[in-house]
């Protein structure tokens, strides 16, 4: 029922928005930071309650809702905005779209997750594909100067907190031109992927930790020593 949920809002969107890609992926990165928010939300109420102590976890999440707000930013430069339909579309969504998740990280956490693992799924598969299609054209334009700051001559703290999967300065993207920028966002999808694949696990709350927390490079160290033997 999730999957079948993802495809028809994938058709749908793309129905409607054809060849205007910039403004179709402002719609979802719109759209995309409010799992994050509705996770953050819930899980600050439970904080109120003393029914949680991990964290780490609300750091990753608003990390995550970071990134996503620096694709939004990096879409609107590039005019994915212009168009007021394309806003009220984009807000529309956000109103609904946040209830529901927070609906349902409430009741089943898991399901939740899973929902926006296929959701950034796809949405690493729309910017691979675009990226197929128009490397050539893209490796000719500049790269909007807000990818420029997050993601490389900023400050990269809040960039490596939503990698789970690496410790910090592990990643740093080149940003030349507008083709970087959005091998950027598409790799950036996967690192979200890879999260919220991390978050449905039983022991998840073991294992999910901030990239700068000391539990997460001791387990990184731990993982590398492991690595070498086996490699030895």
């Amino acid at each position: 029922m999730i999957r079948l949920l993802v495809s028809i809002l994938e058709i749908t969107l793309g129905t409607f928005y054809g060849k205007r890609f910039y403004a179709k992926c402002f719609v979802l990165e719109t759209i995309a930071r409010v799992p994050y928010f509705a996770y953050l939300s819930v899980l600050h109420l439970y904080e109120s309650f003393g029914m949680w102590d991990k964290s780490d976890w609300l750091k990753i999440h608003f990390a995550e809702t970071w990134n996503e707000l620096h694709h939004l930013r990096i879409l609107e430069a590039l005019g994915g905005n212009e168009r007021m339909i394309d806003r009220y579309i984009a807000r529309i969504g956000v109103l609904f779209y946040y209830w529901v998740l927070v609906f349902i990280y409430m009741i089943s956490p898991r399901s939740a997750y899973y929902f926006n693992e296929l959701v950034e799924g796809k949405a690493h598969d729309t910017y691979d594909k675009f990226l197929n299609e128009f490397g050539a054209e893209l490796k000719t334009q500049p790269a909007p100067a807000v990818a420029i700051t997050y993601y490389r001559d900023g400050d990269l703290y809040m960039f490596d907190e939503f990698q789970t999967s690496h410790l910090p300065a592990q990643r740093r993207p080149k940003i030349e031109n507008l083709y970087d920028v959005f091998v950027a966002i598409r790799n950036d999808e996967m690192e979200h992927v890879m999260t919220m694949k991390a978050c449905q696990r039983s022991d998840a709350k073991e294992i999910i930790n901030s990239p700068h927390s000391a539990e997460a490079k001791a387990q990184s160290e731990e993982d590398s020593e492991v690595s070498d033997k086996h490699l030895v």
